[in-house]
């Protein structure tokens, strides 16, 4: 039997349920176990890889994402796999953490968030972005 821990973007997460182990652009979500207090989840990924797309040559970043959670949290395992989507993916720096907050926040739905991009040197320029959002 399959304990349910949690619904997010109508996938449910269980004991038993089997974790894909490709890229996936779904971020699955849980329950917050502290809805009524606000606190602040950061997490930091290291190996961010995609692709440049007017040389083809690979880009290395480290994310931050911190967000203070509303009814809902980001499940670990699914965050991994989306940012493993963007591996083999042409796209500006802009666009890639633009877009990775607009995901986030479309799948927990937070009372805030912020995605910091942090680029590895490429042709002599360091890059950094950094977008945030706030619910109304």
């Amino acid at each position: 039997m399959v304990r349910l821990l949690g619904i997010g973007n109508g996938l449910r997460l269980g004991y038993n349920a089997a974790m894909p182990t490709q890229p996936s652009k779904n971020i699955e979500t849980f329950p917050n176990p502290k809805p009524g207090r606000d606190y602040e989840i950061s997490m930091e990924c290291p190996e961010f890889t995609c692709i440049c797309p007017r040389t083809g040559q690979p880009d290395f970043a480290t994310i931050r994402i911190r967000y203070v959670p509303d009814a809902l949290c980001v499940e670990l395992k699914s965050l991994k796999l989306y940012l493993w989507s963007y591996r083999g993916e042409g796209t500006f720096h802009e666009a890639v953490i633009n877009r990775i907050l607009d995901d986030l926040v479309a799948a927990c739905r937070p009372r805030s968030m912020a995605v910091v991009g942090d680029f590895n040197i490429r042709g002599g320029i360091h890059t950094t972005i950094t977008t945030e959002y706030k619910a109304e």
